[in-house]
Formats: structure tokens, C-alpha cells, sequence
């Protein structure tokens, strides 16, 4: 007997199944467990995930904790800057630093305006500084070129030419260009906009009717299409449309037209589709120049025209406009320390104590200082073959730890080339006609090595263009091969290089790689410059390889983190110039080349020692096509896969008792380490109640077995098919009529589609469909080539045929569609014969309308039907793929894969399809949730009402129990269905061994029992399976902070919370007066009839108190209510105290501020007087937001516009209950008190999620709750206080009862079932068929408001089924307002593997 675990692993959820599997006639086999782990992620985590994006969830969170860090830096720069100020006499500890007093807002500003020309006092100087050191300006990287925020310009050489010539950019490059110059500069953005106006102002004069200033500024920023579209769509309005008339000449002679046009647009009257080209030359050097960058490229021109300093620059803008805004308005870090430097020599003439030495520790050791980044080497992975896990101990607890070497990085010229040859060696040539396929030989290989050294890929027909003279009758298995990157960026600059040098144009892509090197060469050799940077050797020993001139370029830019430059790489640029012989001009081309950021799988060293194997024509890890030839890296001394172990190596290898958990951050995608380490708890927790498995069987859910890229594209096509199957859906319900739309419904009707470029007719027999016969009999789903000989049910392998074409016996059979047709209808002389079929076929590929892949079927022949494709799709090499199997080959000897395709062939032959509909229906068929539809050839389908498989967690339980009972051979049969006619093979033996016909004749897997006992078996065991769900029950993780020390390291155990504390708006407060209508009665004491809005009501209330003793209760309730006995105003008893009364009180409300715009809800603004403003904005637009409060720059919105006071910002009422940040200070940071003393709470926020909810029994006997957030709850671990407060009241006779949490399981009873947990052993496994009606977790809890979900539901209760689905409450919900109904549920606390181990509160 072997014990076998099978296991289902999917994003979410892992599905098991331990069973033990007869190896004999004389054993049985038998279910022994089955279970279900569910790992629930985020919505951001699962997108990430399917879309490839290797994005942890906490990206955000450490891009807002880097905002806080350089607070924190800050801070702890003006500390240190303020100690030394005091210490050399500049301040004391009384100096105010900050303005005081009425007009002194702008008082720093003047004085750091000034303080560059004449003297100020110390005490003065010293707030200059503090407010240098507050914005130290932009310091640039070499990166920042080319992002969305623009690109910085140094090009102040070029500004004085256009300033001291009076040019504009256009003047000056066409002058460059007539001057045999190619190389053309960037521009400062003003200098740009100035042509453009220019330009525009010019043309106006000729064009009044044309153009106008609305135009102008409607085409302000836009890029060059979009000035073509507006001016194209003014300019027709009134009468001139734009053609866009065919340039003349070659690129060359363009660019200088285009100058020569912008130049003339100066002073000439041009035609106005001259005049548009002009524009939208200009907008593109605009839009090159714009955005962050460019304006502070921008802005510091200015100072250096102006002569002036940062300072004196913003206080011009002041002077100017009192409003002016200073947001983003930075500058270059250098235009800074120029004013430092200015400054500090125009005091130092005055001051004695402002010394060198001073000045340095000021400007460099707290100012200016700029650490170096921190290296992210330790984050790099280790190499699979150059690392080893050691083990050591530290304070008596063993470490592993992996040591070795790091991998490569991918855009490393070694690993381009190695990656194109391990490609090469995978690559094959397919014949079109024969399907015959072979390996690419050694002199094919070297031929495209030599071309992809300088490209980035090849396509598949161009790399068949290059080998073969028939590539039109050839195909590849790869529809590109990628070149080397690297290189080929480095050829894109040298061809810039050439243009820009006078050497001609030239398209690269278009000469092979010898023609193109020899030009490079060519023009190189005579312009001085090192051709050794064209050539690369890999195979080069020792370190002779690292100092070849293109290594040292690559290295050069991989590892240049910038300079304190403008532009932070002109000391690149310099050692590239040095290393090439380019001019500067040139260096900077190259010095802007981009690489690949990522790394590979191995280490320079592995790959140096296995790319000579790969180049002398061994596979990376071997071929199967050869299993007898060794693999290039097992000639290089590496085993490639720990499968590969022989069997007396599986036999002798020392197996792990047990998984170890993953080490944070080792994988290099967050959702994967999560998945895995959820594998690793549930295959622990199986292995220590049942023991050690013998085998393991897996199947993996498709989107972990793909590669990002592919992951990125799978969830692209299957967002597209569900959009396209829910407009085919609505189509057969409107015009075919049917009533229950199937899948096979879908499917017939694409398939039908795909006929209307051959006028609906069938492929084989040429028939043709007509919509009224689509969904009759007449037709049917036709497998192209038949599953009897390939196990493939794809769309790619279908097609519409006629009954009869489509008979077993009579019709097409089991041969494939060529050999029918060739039988059937003859090679030639009639329309349905071979010849007439094949063009068909080849007509609707050519069109696009069938896929290449469905069109090699159906001209497949039997003999060339491939012998494994479902290997292809058994593929462990992907890596989420290969770190699973690697893990669980550490505790069993045999790990075997399986794929979705065949645990669907299995669970149909098993009859376990409809088991899961079958376990659920009793409970739905007694609410009337189900219905018996009849089917289109009138049988009678039963169907839960909105229900699927899906919905219930226990179907990957079902998978996975398919999955351990699948088998070696089962795969293999299937695999090789084509090989089933050998009477003495393999295949057939399996089928004689393992499979058996049905009633119908149709082969079917026996089953691993008897079907009846499999089914009821099956059943028993999931009625008892129990849903495991991972809860977030950890507040905060214990992290030490280690940190340097002169004598060795500090370290320092801090709390990190394990989620978000609050959400991220603040808000401000307001007290206001808000009314209330309540009913007179026990809660009427002193202080809320003081809350009553008419005086006389109060009075009168009062007087009815104070007659009973202040006790409302005994004055307003009972036989004292104002409906018994009424309260009255006037002595004459005519006027009455209503039973409700208005009150009227203060009440704090939480404000924020938010930008005016389509979507701002004015009623919700605080103040008066602009919400009537806005209002009456809004009536002048009709109402519509999104006209009335957009560009708002040129319409501007005023609150006083004599003084140029506009409405952009409001305050609006938030939320009501907050909690604060922070005590209120004043500016100098001393704390303010409020009238009676007290601090000032300020910075509300939203404290998001509650943690949990305590429930207490009162001294009464009632039920009592006490909410606590996620904020409350992490102040309190940090406080080292229990996260549940158990003593909570416990003066006031409270006792605590229980905590729920988010995924917290409760056993509640049933009056219905009369099921009572109270009364049954809840730890007791025979128990788990009653318990698991009535379990059901914590799925949102507030406030006398919970939210129970059963725990078989996969779908969150959401508000629709609180509204439409009531008769489900109880049954798959609880929907809970009050706390009685909660009294007798029980806790309880469940496994990784769905035992209930603890009972109640821990």
C-alpha cells in the first residue's frame, strides 16, 4: 500500500488530499483525509500577481516610510545645524528663529535676499541657514533622463549664444546644420516657448481670421499629433482643411526644410500647413524639455542671466505677486550651494567668526551632506551552482544562512551571450509540409550568433531568411529569439554617432552584422576613435575578460550612480570620452543608453564555466530528443536538476522529516513566497497527524506555472474572452432564443464565426450552416484530429461539422481531418477533394480568421501527430514551478506533476463532476433555490440557482483528492494516445491495465474503487472537511535594528505594526452647532435637557425632574411618560411638551481640504460664503461640475478679485469620529494649551479597520461589546499591554467572554436542526458532519454590526445578499445588529489542515 498526498496549489487556496493507493490485486485502496488551506491576498496582491508584476503590497507603505526618513533627516540636520550655531555664538537658547509679529511673513525671505549683498546680524544669518537647510534643491541622477517628468538640460553655453546673438533655437541649429554640423543641442524650455510665441504672433498678423490667442493657448503642451488635430479642426471650421501634403527628399534634407521654414516663420508669411509643421516642430523639443525637470532646468538659466541667487530669485517672484506659490518651485542643488557659497563671503567680510573651517562643516557635514545610497547587493539572489547553505549558531539559536556567489546581472555582455546561445540550442527548424523538425547544426548556430551580437532579437522569418533559400516552406519553434540587448543599445548610439558625425544614414536593422560592424569600424578607425569596444570574446580566461574595452563600457554605465554634477553624469561622460575617443557630444549619447535592471539565475563564473558547452552545440540541461548527449552543464561540473538523480541516488539521498519555512524576502516575488510557505505549513501539518507520505502528486494552478510574461499576457486574453463570451451570451439569447446560455453554447458559436469567410460552410464536407440548424443535431463539435489519438481539447483542435461527417462508425472515425478528407473525397477533382480543402485552410489562416495552430491540425496526418504534448504543458522548469517541486523532493522520494487537463479527463471518468452540486443541494432545494431546466435534446438538468462549484472551498479539496489518485501511467497514456495501435507497446499495455469501455463503448479510467463506493466515500470525507482560512491575528512583528558603533553594534528591538494604522488623509477639526430631534424619557438628565433648543421646554422639564429627585427615570418613563402624564408649559395647562424635542449642541466635526473640481460636492463645503459662490458657479454652467469647475487657471473662480484671491482649495466636512495625531504647536514648536489648560489635539485621522470586537457579560447579566481598532490595538503591543483587554471594567462586574477577529471561526446553534455545540465533543473528528453546517468566520465586525460567512463560502456576504437573498441567512450567512443572538456561540480555533484544536478565548 502506498500513502499518496495529492495536492492542488492555487493563488489562494491549497487543496490536499492524503489516500492510501492499492499497489495490488490483494489491497484496497482508500481515502484517508481531505482538506483545504485557504491563503486569502489582497486585491492589489492577486492583480499584481496575474499581471507579472513581481510588486510586494507593502511598495506603497516604504515609499511613504523613505518620505518619513527624509523628515527624519531633515530634522536631524537642523538639530545638528542649530547645536552648531549655539556653539559658535550665532544664537542662544532664547534667539527666536522664525518670524514674530504682523507683516514679518515674508521676513526670512528679505533677509536671504540681502544677505547675499549686504550685512545682517548672525542671529539673522543663522535663519538663513535654517531655511537653506530646509530646501536643498534637486540633485540629479543620470537615471532621471528620459522619465515622464521631463529632461534635465544643462546647455547654458548654447542660452548665451541665443542671448548674446539674439537667435532663437531654430536660427541656431539651421545654422549648424548649413555649417556641415549634425549634432544638434537641447534647448531650455523658455527658449522654446519664446520661438513658439514668436512664431505664433508673426503668423497672426497674416492669419487674423485663422488664428487667434484662444488657439494658442489651447495648443500650449500639446504633443505634435495633437497640434495637427486642433488646428486641422479650427482651421476647417472656417473654411481650410489640412491634407498634410508628401514631403520631398530624404530625412536630411527634411529636418533642414523644417528649420528653414521655422526660421522664415520668424519674419514670412508661410501657408498655413507650413505654418503647422512649424508648431509641431517646436512642440516636440517642448514636450522633450517640459514637466519637473525642464522647469527647474528652466529656473536655473534665469539665476545665471540674472545674476541672481535662489533667494533674491523668490523674493522677485513675491514682489511681483503676495500669492505667489513656492510649491515645487526647487532648483538645482548646485544653484544652491552657489547661493551658500555667495552668502557666506558677503557675511564673512563682516563677521570674523564665519571661517573656512566653519563653512566646511556647515555647507559639507550637515547642510549639503549626501550620504551614499545603501548597496542592494545582499538583495541579489544567489547562484543556484556557486552558493551552499551553512549552518552556524548565534546566542544558542542555529542560523542557515546561504553563502556564495550572487548572481549576474542580465545586461552583463557575458550573460547576453550566454542566454543566446542556451536559446540557439533549444531552437528548431520546422518543414510546413512534413512537420518534420530538427535542431538548428553548429554552422546554423554560429551564422545567427553573429547577427544577434548586435540586435535585439530576430523574428522567426528573419532568422530563416538568413539560413535557408526555401524559409517560406521552414518555421521555428520560437516566434523570435532575443539578441543581445546590451550590445545592440551600445550599436543604436554608434549609429546615432555616425548620422550625427556627416557619415551618412543608415538603418543597421537592414544590414547583416559583419556589414554593419565593418561600417562602424570604418567610420570609427577614421574619426580617431577605439574600435576594441566593437568586439567581445567571452571565452577570454581569467580576468582578461573584465578589461576588454566593451566590458569596461558596460561596467562603465551599469555601475555609475551619478556625480554632483547638473546633470549628475558628467564625470560618465568624461571616462567614456577617455575609454573611446568620442567627443563629449558623443559620450553623452552613450552615457544615456538604458539597461536591463535585472538579474539572471547564475553567477558570471557558472556561466563562464558552462557557455564554451552551450557554443560547441550541448543543450543547457540536455535534450530528450538525446537522452544518451550529456548536458552543457553537466560537462561543466553542475548537475541542472535534482530530477535528474538516478534511482539508486533517489534511494540513498537523506530525506527531511519535515519542510522548513521560507526565509522572508528570499524569493523574488512576495505572493509566491506566501503560496509556498502556505505549502510548507500544510504538508508539515499533515505529515505530523498521518506521517510521511511516499509520494507526492501536484498540480498547479495554470497562472503558477507561467512566467511573468506570460502571466501578464494570460489574465490580457482572458480579461478579453470574458468581455467577448458575455457579448456572444447576450447574442444567442436575443437572436437564437436560448433560454441557458452553456460554454459549449460559446464555443459552437465562435466555432461557427470562424466558418463566415467560407459562407458558413463546414471545412471537411463543405456543408452549409444556417442559423436555425446552429443549435439542432444537424451539427456537431468535431475534434480535428481525434482524442483518441491526441488528449486535446482546445479551441485550436475544433471545428462544426455534419452528424453524419462526425460518426464514429460510419463518418471521420478516429482518423485526423487530412487523412479523412484524402480517403473520403480523393487528393484532386472535386470541391470537397484534398487539394480544394488544404486552400481553404490556408485561405482562412492567411486571412487571419483560424490560428496558425488550428491550421497545422487540420493538415496534420496521423504519422505526424507529436508524442508529447501534454509534456509540453508539464513543464517544472518556470520558476514558481521548480521552487514547489524543489521543496517537496526534500521529504519524498517521487514528486510527480500533473496538469488541469487531465484531473478533468479523470474526475469525468470518475463520475466526480457533479458531486459538489450533489452535497449542496438538499440545503438549497428546501428553499426553493433550485430549478430542473430542460436541455435542447430534452433531458432534464438539475441546477442550483447562481451557484457553481466555485462557490463552495471544498472543490479543491475534490481536485486535489483526482490529483493523488492520478498516476505515472495515467500521464503517460495520455500523453501518448497515437502509440495506442503498437499492440506490444507500452501505451497499449496501460490501456489494457488501467482503463475500460462503458456502456457506450467509450474508454474510461478505472476508477481507484468501485464508482459507487468512490462517490460515497468521496462525499463522507467532505462532509467532514472543515475550511482552513489563514487569519491576521499578529498586531505587530519584533524587528531588531542593528546599527554601527565605533566600538561594534547597537541593537534595538522595535515594533513594526503588521498593517496599515490609519488611513492616509489628515484632517483638520471644527466645532459646530448640529441638531438633534429626541424622544422625551430615561436618558433626560440635567445635561440634555440643557440641550433643548426652546427655553420653556427646558424650564418646564427641569421642573418635572427636580420633583423626582433629578432621576429621569422615574419623571419621564412609565406611568410618568409625557403620553400618561403630560409635561405642561403654562399654568392654564393648554400648551404640552411634545414627546420629541429639538436639541441643538456643539458637536466637533473633521474637516479636510480638497482641490475644486468636477467631483467636489458642494454642499459639503464648510464655509458660507464660498459655498454660495460655488453654488452660483454652478448655476451659471446648468448645473454640470465638470464645466463649471475645470481650467480653473483660465477661468478662475474668485473669492476677491481686486486682490487677485481665487477659489482652488476648500475645506469640506470629512468624517465624524477621529483620532489625533499629535498635540497642537506653535511654530517654534512649543506646545499650546486651550482655555482650561489642556493640550490641543490636531491631525485627526481615520483609524480604518477595527481588529477586534471584546465581548463582556455586565453585572446585569447583558452582553456588552468594546470595539478596538487596528490603531488601539497596535498602541497597546507597543505598550506591552495584552492587544485584549480582559480586565476591561472588571470594577464595574464586567467579565470578559470573547474576542472576534477577521477569519475567527464560531460554532453557532441551530433552532431549525436543533443542533446545540454545546452538547457534542467539538474536538472529536466523527463530529466534524454536524459541526461543519453550523461554522461560520468573522468576515467584517463593527460596532454592534457583524458579519458572519460560512466557511465553505468562497463569495464575501456582500449588501446585494444582505438585500436579495434573506432566506440564506443562517445557512451561508449571519447577518448580526445586537449582541443577544451572539450569547451562545463557542470559538473555536482550526489548523492549517482543518482539525479544530482549541476551544473558546487562549
Amino acid at each position: 500500500m502506498k500513502k499518496v498526498l495529492g495536492l492542488d496549489l492555487g493563488t489562494t487556496s491549497i487543496g490536499w488530499a492524503l489516500v492510501n493507493e492499492a499497489e495490488n490485486t490483494d489491497e484496497k485502496s482508500s481515502i484517508i483525509k481531505l482538506g483545504v488551506r485557504v491563503n486569502p491576498l489582497s486585491v492589489d496582491e492577486i492583480s499584481n500577481f496575474e499581471k507579472g508584476k513581481s510588486i510586494t503590497t507593502n511598495a506603497e507603505r516604504t515609499l511613504k516610510r523613505a518620505m518619513r526618513r527624509n523628515l527624519q533627516r531633515y530634522k536631524l540636520r537642523r538639530d545638528n545645524l542649530i547645536e552648531i550655531l549655539r556653539e559658535n555664538g550665532f544664537i542662544s537658547d532664547n534667539t527666536i528663529l522664525s518670524e514674530q509679529g504682523n507683516h514679518s511673513t515674508f521676513e526670512t525671505y528679505h533677509l536671504r535676499a540681502s544677505a547675499a549683498t549686504e550685512k545682517i546680524t548672525l542671529d539673522q544669518f543663522a535663519r538663513v541657514l535654517l531655511m537653506i537647510n530646509k530646501k536643498r534643491g534637486y540633485k540629479s541622477s543620470r537615471k532621471a533622463k528620459g522619465t515622464e517628468d521631463g529632461t534635465l538640460i544643462d546647455g547654458m553655453e548654447v542660452a548665451k549664444k541665443l542671448y548674446n546673438d539674439n537667435l532663437t533655437p531654430g536660427q541656431y541649429c539651421l545654422q549648424l546644420l548649413q555649417s556641415g554640423k549634425k549634432y544638434l543641442p537641447d534647448f531650455y524650455r523658455s527658449d522654446l516657448q519664446a520661438e513658439f510665441d514668436k512664431v505664433f504672433d508673426k503668423q497672426l498678423s497674416f492669419y487674423p481670421d485663422f488664428l487667434s490667442l484662444e488657439l494658442k493657448q489651447e495648443l500650449q503642451g500639446k504633443k505634435r499629433d495633437a497640434v495637427w488635430a486642433i488646428c486641422a479642426k479650427e482651421f476647417k471650421e472656417k473654411g481650410f482643411e489640412l491634407v498634410g501634403t508628401k514631403r520631398q527628399g530624404n530625412t536630411s534634407q527634411q529636418k533642414t526644410e523644417n528649420y528653414e521654414l521655422r526660421v522664415k516663420a520668424l519674419s514670412e508669411k508661410l501657408n498655413l500647413e507650413q505654418f503647422v509643421i512649424v508648431l509641431q516642430q517646436i512642440s516636440i523639443q517642448l514636450n522633450n524639455s517640459s514637466g519637473y525637470l525642464g522647469a527647474i532646468s528652466d529656473r536655473s538659466k534665469e539665476l545665471y542671466f540674472n545674476q541672481l541667487t535662489v533667494g533674491q530669485y523668490l523674493m522677485n517672484q513675491l514682489a511681483k505677486n503676495p500669492h505667489y506659490s513656492f510649491r515645487n518651485k526647487v532648483f538645482y542643488r548646485q544653484d544652491y550651494i552657489d547661493e551658500f557659497e555667495r552668502i557666506w563671503e558677503t557675511q564673512a567680510k563682516y563677521h570674523n567668526v564665519l571661517t573656512p573651517e566653519l563653512k566646511s562643516e556647515i555647507r559639507d557635514v550637515v547642510i549639503f551632506y549626501q550620504r551614499r545610497l545603501k548597496s542592494q547587493k545582499g538583495l541579489i539572489s544567489f547562484c543556484e551552482f556557486e552558493s551552499r547553505e551553512i549552518e552556524f549558531v548565534v546566542n544558542g539559536k542555529t542560523i542557515r544562512k546561504t553563502t556564495g556567489l550572487r548572481v549576474s546581472p542580465k545586461s552583463s555582455p557575458i550573460f547576453q551571450e550566454f542566454k543566446i546561445w542556451q536559446n540557439l540550442n533549444n531552437t528548431k527548424v520546422i518543414d510546413k509540409k512534413t512537420s518534420a523538425s530538427r535542431f538548428l547544426d553548429q554552422d546554423e548556430m554560429n551564422t545567427l550568433a553573429r547577427e544577434l551580437f548586435i540586435k535585439k532579437e530576430l523574428s522567426s522569418s528573419e532568422a530563416l531568411k538568413i539560413l535557408f533559400k526555401n524559409h517560406k516552406d521552414l518555421e521555428l519553434n520560437f516566434r523570435k529569439i532575443e539578441g543581445n540587448r546590451t550590445i545592440s543599445e551600445f550599436f543604436n548610439a554608434f549609429l546615432k554617432i555616425i548620422e550625427l558625425s556627416g557619415h551618412g544614414e543608415h538603418d543597421f536593422s537592414k544590414m547583416n552584422a559583419d556589414k554593419t560592424i565593418e561600417l562602424v569600424k570604418e567610420v570609427f578607425s577614421a574619426l580617431g576613435y577605439n574600435t576594441d569596444i566593437l568586439q567581445f570574446d567571452a571565452l577570454i580566461k581569467g580576468s582578461d575578460i573584465e578589461r576588454q574595452p566593451l566590458f569596461k563600457l558596460w561596467h562603465l554605465i551599469y555601475s555609475y550612480e551619478g556625480d554632483k554634477s547638473k546633470t549628475g553624469n558628467e564625470s560618465l561622460v568624461e571616462k567614456i570620452r577617455v575609454l573611446t575617443g568620442f567627443p563629449k557630444e558623443y559620450a553623452a549619447i552613450v552615457a544615456n543608453i538604458s539597461l536591463q535592471d535585472d538579474y539572471g539565475s547564475l553567477s558570471t563564473k557558472a556561466i563562464r564555466k558552462i557557455l564554451p558547452h552551450l557554443k560547441e552545440g550541448f543543450a543547457y540541461g540536455g535534450r530528450k530528443e538525446r537522452p544518451e548527449e550529456l548536458s552543457a552543464c553537466e560537462y561543466a561540473g553542475y548537475r541542472h536538476s535534482a530530477s535528474s538523480l538516478t534511482k539508486e541516488e533517489l534511494n540513498n539521498k537523506n530525506y527531511k522529516n519535515h519542510l522548513e519555512n521560507l526565509p522572508k524576502n528570499s524569493l523574488r516575488n512576495p505572493v509566491v513566497e506566501k503560496i509556498l510557505n502556505q505549502l510548507v505549513n500544510v504538508v508539515n501539518g499533515v505529515i505530523e497527524a498521518y506521517g510521511k507520505p511516499d509520494e507526492i502528486r501536484l498540480e498547479m494552478a495554470r497562472e503558477l506555472k507561467k512566467s511573468a510574461e506570460e502571466r501578464a499576457d494570460m489574465t490580457t486574453a482572458i480579461n478579453k474572452t470574458t468581455a467577448e463570451h458575455e457579448q456572444i451570451r447576450q447574442i444567442l439569447k436575443k437572436d437564437f432564443g436560448l433560454n441557458h446560455v452553456s460554454r459549449n453554447d460559446i464555443i459552437r458559436y465562435k466555432l461557427y464565426k470562424e466558418l463566415e469567410q467560407n459562407g458558413y460552410k463546414t471545412l471537411y464536407s463543405n456543408t452549409y450552416i444556417s442559423p436555425q440548424t446552429l443549435f439542432s443535431g444537424d451539427f456537431e463539435i468535431e475534434h480535428i484530429i481525434p482524442q483518441s489519438r491526441l488528449f486535446d481539447d482546445s479551441f485550436s483542435n475544433k471545428t462544426l461539422e455534419t452528424h453524419e461527417t462526425n460518426h464514429p462508425k460510419t463518418g471521420k472515425g478516429n482518423r485526423t481531418a487530412y487523412d479523412y478528407i484524402k480517403e473520403k473525397y480523393g487528393e484532386t477533382g472535386n470541391e470537397k477533394s484534398l487539394d480544394n480543402y488544404l486552400y481553404r485552410i490556408e485561405n482562412l489562416c492567411n486571412k487571419g480568421v483560424i490560428s496558425r495552430t488550428k491550421y497545422n491540425k487540420l493538415k496534420m496526418k496521423e504519422s505526424d501527430i507529436p508524442e508529447d504534448f501534454i509534456a509540453r504543458d508539464l513543464r517544472d522548469s518556470q520558476y514558481i514551478a521548480r521552487e514547489a517541486k524543489g521543496m517537496l523532493e526534500k521529504i519524498a522520494k517521487e514528486v510527480i506533476t500533473t496538469t488541469g487537463s487531465i484531473t478533468d479527463r479523470l474526475r469525468e471518468d470518475w463520475q466526480l463532476v457533479d458531486v459538489m452540486q450533489e452535497l449542496n443541494w438538499e440545503k438549497y432545494d428546501k428553499l426553493g433555490l433550485t430549478e430542473i431546466i430542460e436541455g435542447r435534446e430534452g433531458q432534464r438538468i438539475k441546477r442550483i440557482k447562481d451557484w457553481t462549484k466555485r462557490n463552495d472551498h471544498r472543490h479543491h479539496a475534490m481536485d486535489a483528492l483526482t490529483i493523488a489518485f492520478t498516476k505515472r501511467s495515467h500521464i503517460q497514456y495520455l500523453n501518448n494516445l497515437n502509440a495506442r495501435s503498437d499492440k506490444n507497446g507500452i501505451i497499449y499495455g496501460i490501456e489494457t491495465k488501467e482503463l475500460f469501455r462503458d456502456d457506450r463503448g467509450k474508454l474510461r479510467f478505472k476508477p481507484p474503487m468501485p464508482i459507487n463506493e468512490f462517490r460515497a466515500s468521496a462525499k463522507e470525507h467532505l462532509d467532514k472537511t472543515l475550511v482552513s482560512i489563514k487569519a491576521k491575528n499578529k498586531v505587530v512583528t519584533k524587528n531588531i535594528n542593528i546599527t554601527k558603533k565605533n566600538n561594534g553594534t547597537n541593537k534595538k528591538i522595535q515594533l513594526t505594526p503588521r498593517g496599515q494604522l490609519h488611513n492616509e488623509t489628515i484632517y483638520g477639526s471644527n466645532k459646530v452647532y448640529t441638531t438633534k430631534e429626541v424622544k422625551v424619557g430615561a436618558s433626560f438628565d440635567e445635561s440634555l435637557i440643557a440641550k433643548v433648543s426652546k427655553k420653556k421646554y427646558r424650564e418646564a422639564l427641569l421642573k418635572r425632574l427636580h420633583e423626582f429627585g433629578n432621576d429621569p427615570k422615574k419623571a419621564f418613563t412609565g406611568k410618568n411618560s409625557l403620553t400618561n402624564n403630560p409635561v405642561y408649559v403654562d399654568e392654564a395647562k393648554t400648551i404640552v411638551v411634545p414627546e420629541k424635542l429639538k436639541t441643538v449642541e456643539m458637536e466637533t466635526i473633521y474637516t479636510i481640504r480638497k482641490e475644486v473640481g468636477p467631483d467636489l460636492r458642494v454642499d459639503k463645503v464648510l464655509d458660507k460664503k464660498v459655498r454660495q459662490i460655488l453654488e452660483e458657479r454652478l448655476k451659471e454652467f446648468d448645473n454640470n461640475p465638470k464645466q463649471a469647475f475645470t481650467n480653473l487657471d483660465e477661468y478662475p473662480i474668485w473669492l476677491n478679485q481686486q486682490k487677485g484671491i481665487a477659489i482652488k482649495r476648500v475645506t469640506i466636512t470629512g468624517i465624524t469620529n477621529a483620532q489625533a495625531l499629535r498635540d497642537k504647536k506653535d511654530k517654534d514648536g512649543n506646545l499650546l494649551l486651550n482655555e482650561n489648560g489642556k493640550t490641543i489635539p490636531v491631525d485627526f485621522v481615520n483609524t480604518g479597520n477595527n481588529h477586534h470586537v471584546a465581548v463582556y457579560r455586565d453585572a446585569e447579566g447583558n452582553l456588552q461589546e468594546n470595539v478596538v481598532s487596528f490603531f488601539e490595538a497596535t498602541t497597546r503591543a507597543s505598550l506591552g499591554l495584552p492587544i485584549v483587554d480582559k480586565e476591561y471594567r472588571k470594577g464595574d462586574g464586567w467579565v470578559f467572554l470573547f474576542s472576534m477577529k477577521q477569519n475567527e471561526y464560531f460554532v453557532f446553534p441551530n433552532e431549525k436542526t436543533g443542533f446545540n455545540p454545546k452538547d457534542i465533543d467539538l474536538l472529536n473528528e466523527a463530529n466534524y458532519h454536524l459541526i461543519s453546517p453550523n461554522l461560520f468566520r468573522v468576515q467584517k465586525i463593527s460596532t454592534k454590526n457583524y458579519v458572519f460567512n460560512h466557511h465553505l463560502e468562497t463569495q464575501a456576504v456582500s449588501g446585494d445578499v444582505l438585500k436579495s437573498k434573506k432566506q440564506l441567512s443562517g445557512i451561508t450567512y449571519y447577518f448580526i445588529q445586537s449582541l443577544p443572538p451572539i450569547k451562545d456561540i463557542i470559538k473555536v480555533r482550526i489548523n492549517h489542515i482543518g482539525q479544530i484544536v482549541a476551544i473558546g478565548e487562549e
